[in-house]
């Protein structure tokens, strides 16, 4: 397990923060400060000072903290992912194994011990909070062509490959999948800040919601 590697698209980053103990740092103390501070009060200047390196250095590894912010809402998207595939691996019944995927993508984040210089608890709460900025721009179009949101939409395809194996003649697989995953972080930032406009709390969760939801949208002509 301690071998696991997630991959990022490299037109994301100029160098490989993977590749040095100054790349690990800049990505766990950019995780602290951004959840501290939030996106926008977040600069390179300020990260430069926490790190105790210079701020030209940082510019080695991103060219902008946009890129900064792709990065971070990548990795997670293909930590989510690692586990998804790791955790449905072998489950040959289709019911269970999108019941178990929907687990996996929605319940709250536990920190995982094998990656040592990442918060998956402070990252999932930025990414509840700041994932929209990441592609709520003139550039995005671009940026897709780019690949940067790979990961991403091939962790909602393969979502969507299990709702298609459970009942291949729901007419909207695609909006389903996609829908769980940015609703999922939707639910999540309204429970936080808005608990009036959701019915998820301490008790029902989540998962309770859009296992519920994707359930009783699908109707498998056998038990899957």
């Amino acid at each position: 397990m301690q071998s696991i590697r997630i991959d990022i698209p490299d037109k994301i980053y100029v160098k490989d923060p993977e590749s040095s103990n100054l790349g690990k740092r800049i990505i766990e103390q950019s995780i602290l400060m951004i959840d501290e501070m939030g996106f926008e009060s977040f600069t390179f200047r300020k990260l430069g000072q926490r790190i105790k390196s210079n701020e030209s250095s940082i510019y080695r590894y991103f060219e902008n903290k946009h890129k900064l912010l792709l990065y971070l809402t990548s990795w997670y998207w293909g930590w989510l992912e690692y586990k998804m595939v790791f955790a449905t691996n072998g489950i040959p019944d289709k019911r269970e194994k999108l019941r178990k995927a929907l687990e996996i993508l929605t319940q709250t984040v536990e920190e995982d011990v094998s990656f040592s210089h990442i918060n998956e608890i402070l990252l999932s709460k930025i990414v509840i909070n700041e994932y929209s900025k990441s592609y709520l721009t003139k550039e995005v179009d671009q940026e897709n062509k780019d690949g940067y949101f790979v990961i991403y939409k091939r962790l909602i395809n393969r979502l969507y490959e299990m709702i298609v194996a459970l009942d291949n003649e729901y007419p909207y697989p695609s909006s389903l999948a996609s829908t769980v995953l940015e609703g999922c972080l939707h639910q999540y930032f309204l429970r936080e800040h808005f608990p009036m406009l959701t019915d998820c709390n301490q008790t029902t969760t989540p998962t309770h919601y859009f296992t519920d939801l994707v359930f009783r949208a699908l109707k498998p002509k056998n038990n899957g």
